[in-house]
């Protein structure tokens, strides 16, 4: 997975508050979910979130991650709107 998809599904459990919620929006399992956030703080070398069997807790290093995160998913969100419907291949 690219860090971009790994960053988007950091966002979507939090957006979601859980795991399991965000693994049905994204219709994949729960364990793919659980095995990419973990690569993602393996590669961090940081944790981002406090789990229990009930709750997630951001650390401040995964709060300020978020932040930045979502900065950078609307960055690209706007690099691709700005670009739809211009001629960039050329053709």
């Amino acid at each position: 997975m690219s860090r971009v998809g790994e960053l988007e599904m950091f966002i979507q459990v939090v957006d979601e508050g859980s795991f399991s919620a965000a693994a049905r929006s994204l219709g994949v399992s729960k364990s793919h979910v659980s095995k990419t956030i973990s690569r993602l703080e393996e590669r961090l070398g940081a944790r981002l979130m406090n789990r229990t069997t009930r709750k997630l807790n951001l650390t401040d290093v995964g709060q300020a991650f978020l932040e930045r995160g979502r900065g950078i998913i609307a960055e690209l969100d706007e690099a691709e709107s700005r670009t739809e419907g211009l001629d960039v291949l050329g053709g």
